[in-house]
């Protein structure tokens, strides 16, 4: 079990750490005796335990840190204590062999803090006020990043580095003989020095990254040849990307050009495989780049902290789109009223927000449908073979503690053991991925889930697929890898992507949806159709677990309005307090559900509603209830979506027009036309950057 291997772990950590400090006391205890075979097995086992720490246990030893043991005072430590034993060590002269030996390690240790520094300005020169994606940025004389072990990893360089160092001062203790630690702690010296030096030719002007001033006046002139007008900008937690990733497809369709807007460096290689151009702007100054585009109008998945940052350009329009729809209260924020207009699915969203009463105005919403439901098919009828497949996907607990948000604490486990129960029954459970982040009890009641899944399926046997589907499955995995990833070697840094994830081939988009349609039929292939799954990962994606489900149960969120576009059975957990029927007037999307109480008593009337249809009461409602929540079918969404689209950039050419006439001859100029201008003059006259590094895209 989960919790069974993260005890475990820390058994594992605590006992390395009482080792390294046993080490430690052993290696003092043992110098002043002196008693040199402990004092010798003792210095070199810290060392070697301290070097596999820095590579199996990182966390571990970030701990350390914060309380001041870093990896320098620690291998300081243990170097001192050599010292004081060879101190106590007879036939070692203090003055005439020890003196050199303290001389060479202080040098040793004064080249380390020289290597630090130089790699805390190379990592400095190196980051850029920009980070971009899918964009040929070749002209900002991008190159490859220096090794890690000098640039990033000061542990590993340190106790790497030092290594031939301490075993000739042990060699030295174990035979008295001087010259042993000095031809160790040269070489010591000599490699340390040599990757200084090497280090410091990335400070070199065919290394070194381009001043802020260039990198922007570059930046004004690729978006005066690109001409962007619609943006999606998203900031958010690591988690979090699959709020924006939702609505890539939709984006790379819109009418004009589009772009997307980040915020944090990371969440750059967080999105998905895409064509459409990416910009991350860390810092608010060089986001109002963007003012003085072409761009007329930016969408919202989600409502962030930085987010009204970007609403401060008043040249833009901005429309929130959301990352799904559900009569949450997350669905209707008041941070809405800050956008020009809300975009939802239907005509439900439109009376929720009127509902709430919280400043958005009618006129200012727009329904436009969901265009990236089209994956989504349609029910045919009762299930075709042998087994019920029953898709269990509860959402999270939320930030507000409402024990109605999921179902998984006080319903979850009654649920799966009923569905369990039925040996006509296959489960795939797909929680939310962010189920724990906030309550501790999800995460523990989760935990317990997967465990009673992965169970009943060990219980289970048949005919399984033939090795020749599993291979079909890895076969078409690393052909979806190789589409929807760039390989980096492990030294790359930021600027060393952008250089790879340059201005992409074209067609990828297509080629991703041909990859992953043949990953997800040859997933599914590679298992029995009776055995039950968890499903945690982000393939296969919920829409494909949609049609491998013949219903599904779930919580109030956006899971069930998806749902709808098949028109097939759902049930809905009611773990709020309330009675069916307030739960059913003050939660709409849950109107043509089968409502579950905690108990989970009515699973096995749903069970048999889905198996014979004439029976399903709520056939009908689900059909209505689809058109209210996503609106209609004709003309599609994403029409919808980019009728809306046109429309607001209208808009925004209208106000464009009536600030012209309103400020007539004082309009600005465009922000660092002549720099730009200068800078491309000097990027045509000078050579390309060179480098030593291989990279591998």
């Amino acid at each position: 079990m989960p919790s069974a291997g993260l005890a475990s772990r820390r058994v594992v950590q605590l006992s390395a750490l009482f080792a390294m400090f046993a080490l430690y006391t052993a290696q003092l205890v043992s110098a002043l005796i002196p008693y040199v075979p402990v004092f010798v097995a003792a210095s070199a086992a810290g060392l070697a335990l301290d070097t596999y720490l820095q590579y199996k246990q990182p966390g571990l030893l970030s701990l350390l840190g914060k309380i001041r043991f870093d990896v320098t005072v620690r291998q300081l430590l243990r170097d001192m204590l050599i010292l004081v034993g060879l101190l106590r060590i007879d036939g070692i002269e203090p003055l005439a062999e020890q003196s050199p030996l303290t001389i060479a390690l202080l040098a040793f240790y004064a080249l380390h803090f020289v290597c630090q520094a130089v790699a805390v300005l190379v990592r400095r020169t190196r980051a850029l006020p920009i980070v971009t994606r899918n964009i040929d940025a070749s002209k900002l004389r991008l190159s490859a990043a220096p090794p890690r072990i000098l640039a990033r990893r000061q542990g590993h360089r340190l106790l790497g580095f030092a290594a031939p160092g301490t075993i000739g001062l042990l060699i030295t203790a174990a035979t008295t003989d001087a010259l042993w630690g000095v031809i160790g702690l040269g070489v010591s010296i000599v490699l340390l020095g040599g990757g200084t030096a090497y280090l410091a030719t990335w400070l070199l002007p065919k290394k070194r990254a381009l001043s802020e001033q260039k990198v922007m006046a570059w930046l004004d002139r690729w978006l005066a040849d690109y001409k962007p007008t619609v943006a999606m900008y998203f900031s958010g937690g690591t988690s979090s990307a699959y709020q924006a990733n939702m609505w890539l497809s939709t984006l790379s369709e819109v009418d004009g050009k589009p772009l997307i807007v980040l915020r944090e460096r990371f969440m750059v290689q967080k999105i998905d495989a895409t064509d459409v151009p990416i910009i991350c702007f860390p810092k608010v100054a060089t986001m109002f780049s963007l003012e003085n585009s072409t761009l007329k109008m930016v969408l919202h998945p989600a409502n962030a902290a930085k987010t009204s940052q970007v609403l401060r350009i008043p040249t833009i329009k901005h429309a929130f789109i959301n990352h799904g729809e559900s009569d949450k209260l997350s669905s209707c924020n008041p941070y809405a009223k800050a956008y020009d207009e809300v975009w939802v699915a239907g005509p439900a969203a439109r009376e929720r927000y009127q509902l709430a009463d919280i400043g958005v105005e009618d006129k200012d919403v727009v329904e436009v449908g969901r265009p990236q439901l089209s994956p989504i098919k349609r029910s045919t009828g009762a299930p075709q073979g042998t087994y019920t497949t029953v898709l269990y996907a509860p959402t999270w607990e939320g930030w507000d503690g409402n024990p109605g948000n999921t179902s998984v604490v006080l319903a979850g486990e009654n649920i799966v053991k009923h569905l369990l129960a039925d040996d006509s029954v296959r489960l795939l459970y797909k929680p939310h991925p962010m189920t724990g982040s906030v309550d501790p009890r999800a995460g523990a009641a989760n935990e317990r889930i997967k465990a009673m899944v992965r169970e009943a399926a060990a219980k289970r046997s048949g005919a399984r697929p033939g090795p020749e589907a599993a291979a079909e499955l890895l076969r078409r995995a690393a052909e979806l890898d190789k589409l929807t990833s760039t390989a980096f070697r492990s030294s790359a840094d930021e600027m060393e992507r952008m250089l790879l994830q340059g201005t992409p081939d074209g067609g990828r988009q297509a080629a991703v949806a041909e990859a992953t349609a043949a990953w997800e039929a040859a997933y599914w292939a590679s298992f029995p159709e009776w055995e039950h799954l968890v499903i945690t990962d982000a393939r296969p994606a919920i829409f494909t677990c949609f049609n491998q489900a013949d219903v599904l149960i779930s919580d109030v969120s956006s899971v069930v309005s998806d749902w709808l576009t098949s028109e097939k059975p759902y049930a809905v957990a009611n773990t709020s307090g309330m009675t069916e029927g307030d739960f059913r007037a003050g939660f709409p999307t849950v109107s043509a559900a089968t409502i579950l109480t905690p108990a989970a008593t009515e699973v096995p009337a749903l069970l048999a509603a889905v198996r014979a249809p004439e029976t399903d009461s709520h056939a009908e409602a689900r059909a209505e209830l689809k058109e209210h929540l996503l609106g209609p079918s004709d003309p599609p969404s994403l029409d919808r979506f980019n009728d809306a689209v046109r429309a607001l950039c209208a808009r925004a050419d209208e106000r464009r027009v009536r600030m012209e006439s309103r400020l007539a001859a004082e309009i600005p100029g465009q922000r660092g036309t002549d720099t730009a201008d200068e800078f491309a003059e000097t990027l045509e006259s000078e050579p390309e950057s060179e480098s030593g590094d291989t990279v591998t895209a």
